[in-house]
C-alpha cells in the first residue's frame, strides 16, 4: 500500500482526511455534492498513516448518515474489477468498517452491501466479522454455503478451512453454522473447529526458541541465529538471559556488548539496561556510535526502556546531540524528566518540528511530555501539530497536552474535537469544552444518546451533563 497523499489541512478534503471534527463542520456547511465527493475520496482511498491505529470508520459513517450520502461510489470500490487484482486487506477495510457502522445505524442498503461482499468479495473474513456484530442469525446463515464453497472439499482446502475458523476475529459466524443440520455445512464446520483446536495443541507441543537449561552463550547464538534470519530477537533474548545468566556471567555479557557480534551484542545491551547495570550507559554511548545500523538502533531502543534516575541524569548530558541517542534523550525527559526538564523538552519539540515536521516519531513523546510537565510556553507549537499533523493519535495526545497547557483549549480546540475521529480526543473535549457555546451543549447530548459511541466517551458526556447545561 502506498503512502496517502494528504491534502493541504486548510482545504476541506485534508480536514476529513485527518478525521479533524472541523471535517464534519465544514462538510456540513459545504455544498452537499462537494462534501460528499470529499468523503467518498477518503473512504475509498484510505487516508490513514497506519489503518491498524487510527480510525476513521465512526467518523465517516457518522457525516454519511448527517449529509444523507448514497453507498454507489463505495458499491463500484467493493464490486469492481481490482478488488481481485489488489487483495490487500487495506484497500477496502476502511469501506467495509464504514458499511458496518452504517448497517449498526438502521441503514438496510449497507447492511445488503456487506452481505453480497461476504458472499462474493475478496476481502470477505473482514465483511463477515462486520456481519458477525451487526445481523441476525437469519442473515447469516444464508452465507453458509457461498463462504463455505470458497474451500473446495480436498485436504488442502480443508485445511484452509480450518485456519479460516481457527482465526477468524468474530466467531459468532461460525459457531451459528456448525449447528447446521446440512452434512455440506454444519459437519464441515464443526471438523475444522475440531482440526482449528489440535493445531493449536500441536504449536503448544512445539515450542520453538529458548529452553531451560540453556547458557548465556546458547542465547547468544539463538540472537544471532535470528539476526542472520531476519528476525530481531534482541528483547527476548534479553529475558532469557534474565533467566539463565547469574553473577558470574556478568564479564561475559559486558564484553558481548562492548564488542560482540551484532546480535549478542544487543541482546546483552537489552539484557544490562534492563538490569541497570553501571557500566550500560556508557555501553550505550559506544553501541549507539557503531558503524552497525542495527547496534545502534537498539542501543538506543535500549536506553528508551531504562528506567530510574541514572538514565534520566544521562539523558540531560545527551540531550544535545545530534543524532538519533540525542532525540531518544529528549524523549526520556519528556516521560519521566521533572520541571528543571521542561525548558530542554520544549526545545526538543521546537527542533523536532523544526527538522522533522508535524508528523516526527519523535513527537510523540515529545508532546505528552509537554502537557506531563505543564509546559505552557509549549502551547504555539502545540496548537500548530494540531492543525497539520496527519496523524489522528498524533493529533490526540496534542489535544490532552493542549488541555494542560492552552487556557483558550476550552473554547478553542475542544469544541471542535466533539467531532473528531478517535474516541480519546473526543473524550478529552468532553471533559473540557465549554458548555456556554451551544453547539457544546448539543453535541454532548447526541454523544450521550448515540449507541455506537464508545462507553469511556459516554461516561465524560455524562460527568458535565447536568442541571447548568443550557438548554438546546
Amino acid at each position: 500500500m502506498f503512502d496517502p497523499v494528504i491534502a493541504p489541512s486548510g482545504t476541506l478534503l485534508g480536514l476529513l482526511q485527518r478525521g479533524r471534527g472541523d471535517g464534519t463542520l465544514h462538510a456540513l456547511a459545504a455544498p452537499r455534492a462537494e462534501a460528499l465527493a470529499a468523503l467518498n475520496h477518503c473512504v475509498l482511498s484510505d487516508p490513514r498513516q497506519d489503518w491498524q491505529v487510527e480510525n476513521r470508520s465512526l467518523y465517516y459513517a457518522r457525516l454519511y448518515l448527517d449529509l444523507h450520502g448514497g453507498l454507489d461510489e463505495i458499491e463500484t470500490h467493493l464490486f469492481g474489477a481490482e478488488d481481485h487484482l489488489d487483495t490487500e486487506e487495506s484497500r477496502t477495510g476502511l469501506a467495509l468498517a464504514v458499511l458496518g457502522h452504517l448497517a449498526s445505524y438502521g441503514r438496510d442498503d449497507a447492511l445488503a452491501l456487506l452481505r453480497r461482499y461476504a458472499a462474493t468479495g475478496t476481502n470477505w473474513a473482514w465483511a463477515l466479522d462486520e456481519l458477525a456484530l451487526r445481523d441476525d442469525d437469519s442473515g447469516l446463515r444464508t452465507l453458509a454455503v457461498p463462504v463455505l464453497a470458497r474451500f473446495p472439499a480436498t485436504p488442502e482446502g480443508d485445511a484452509e478451512l480450518a485456519a479460516a475458523v481457527r482465526d477468524a476475529f468474530e466467531p459468532r459466524p461460525w459457531r451459528l453454522w456448525a449447528e447446521d443440520q446440512r452434512d455440506a455445512v454444519g459437519a464441515r464446520v464443526r471438523a475444522a473447529q475440531e482440526q482449528g483446536s489440535f493445531d493449536r495443541w500441536q504449536r503448544q507441543l512445539r515450542p520453538t526458541g529458548p529452553r531451560p537449561g540453556w547458557s548465556v552463550q546458547a542465547v547468544f547464538a539463538w540472537a544471532e541465529e535470528g539476526l542472520e534470519r531476519g528476525s530481531v530477537l534482541h528483547v527476548p533474548a534479553a529475558r532469557c538471559l534474565t533467566a539463565v545468566a547469574g553473577p558470574d556471567d556478568r564479564p561475559l555479557i559486558v564484553e558481548a556488548a562492548r564488542r560482540g557480534p551484532d546480535g549478542a551484542r544487543c541482546a546483552a545491551l537489552h539484557y544490562l539496561a534492563e538490569a541497570r547495570d553501571p557500566a550500560v550507559l556508557d555501553l550505550i554511548e559506544a553501541a549507539a556510535a557503531s558503524d552497525s545500523r542495527t547496534v545502534a538502533e537498539a542501543a538506543v531502543a535500549a536506553f528508551e526502556r531504562m528506567c530510574g534516575e541514572a538514565a534520566v541524569d544521562r539523558a540531560r548530558g545527551w540531550v544535545h546531540r545530534p543524532d538519533a541517542l540525542g532525540a531518544s534523550a529528549a524523549g526520556v525527559l519528556a516521560c519521566r524528566g521533572d520541571a528543571r526538564d521542561a525548558k530542554l523538552v520544549l526545545g526538543a519539540l521546537r527542533e523536532a518540528v523544526r527538522a522533522e515536521g508535524p508528523d516526527a516519531p519523535s513527537l510523540y513523546a515529545l508532546v505528552d511530555g509537554t502537557g506531563r510537565l505543564g509546559v505552557a510556553c509549549a502551547a504555539p507549537v502545540l496548537r500548530h501539530v494540531y492543525r497539520e499533523t496527519a496523524s489522528s493519535q498524533l493529533r490526540g495526545r496534542t489535544a490532552r497536552a493542549l488541555a494542560a497547557t492552552d487556557p483558550s483549549f476550552p473554547t478553542g480546540f475542544a469544541v471542535e474535537c466533539l467531532w473528531d475521529c478517535e474516541e480519546t480526543t473526543r473524550e478529552i473535549a468532553a471533559l473540557h469544552a465549554e458548555t456556554g457555546d451551544v453547539r457544546v451543549a448539543e453535541r454532548l447530548r447526541r454523544l450521550a444518546a448515540d449507541p455506537a459511541e464508545e462507553d469511556e466517551v459516554q461516561t465524560a458526556v455524562r460527568s458535565r451533563i447536568g442541571p447548568d447545561l443550557p438548554a438546546i
